[in-house]
């Protein structure tokens, strides 16, 4: 699965209040700034946010952005940087090196793509990431309570899968959802008999997993080149 997320940055006077904000749907999106800074700031921001909400998804990342300077910083420009000792082509500095440095380290491992999208021409995600930067930016103006949004939120993921072979315990009670804490329930449910018993009769477990120990599965089967199901049989 792909994650589709806009990010965007908003400077009043640019620079001056400034804000930044991703928004994946009205569940998920953030939103932060400072009292003085640039649009390049929090454009950069909202990027390296994004990266770092999504981390334990394991997750493929789709970024929306509406400034070729990031996405060509990010893209392109980072690695010739970085072997120059993060400076330009001709020998000076990198602007916005503490944040392009962060940026480096969040991507790392991660797979991603970032696609542009012009801004203010009514592109949903782009406007709702817009529309939450400019407000950030308008609270420090104020110097009112910043809308900080919900974060990513607790992902709930499917159900895993699979089965085991005759022998295995009788089916217990269907599993109660996980409370913080609580150890992960496993519920065994006792599959059809294949025809005449010719083969070993079959078991279907669920397991329930929260957002963290499903990325951990899933980056594991990545990288052993198998399907979570299949790293699941393994282990049992």
């Amino acid at each position: 699965m792909t994650i589709t997320a806009a990010a965007d940055g908003s400077a009043l006077g640019n620079p001056g209040p400034a804000g930044w904000a991703w928004y994946i749907d009205d569940d998920r999106w953030a939103a932060g700034g400072w009292k003085h800074g640039t649009n390049n700031m929090g454009e950069l921001k909202a990027v390296l946010e994004l990266f770092r909400a999504t981390a334990h998804t394991g997750e493929d990342l789709l970024v929306l952005c509406d400034s070729q300077y990031v996405i060509n910083s990010v893209t392109k420009w980072m690695p010739g940087w970085k072997k120059k000792g993060w400076r330009k082509g001709d020998g000076k500095p990198v602007m916005n090196l503490d944040l392009l440095q962060e940026i480096d380290e969040a991507i790392a491992g991660r797979s991603y793509r970032f696609e542009w999208v012009k801004g203010h021409v009514g592109h949903v995600l782009n406007e709702a990431a817009d529309s939450r930067a400019r407000a950030a930016a308008e609270a420090y103006q104020r110097g009112t309570a910043v809308p900080t949004g919900p974060g990513f939120g607790e992902v709930t993921p499917s159900p895993v899968r699979v089965t085991v072979p005759e022998g295995a315990p009788e089916p217990t009670a269907s599993p109660a959802r996980r409370t913080p804490g609580a150890a992960a329930p496993v519920g065994v449910s006792r599959g059809p008999a294949s025809l005449f018993e010719l083969e070993p009769e079959l078991y279907e477990v669920t397991l329930e997993l929260t957002a963290e120990e499903h990325a951990r599965l899933v980056r594991r089967a990545r990288r052993e080149g198998r399907s979570p199901e299949e790293l699941l049989r393994g282990l049992i």
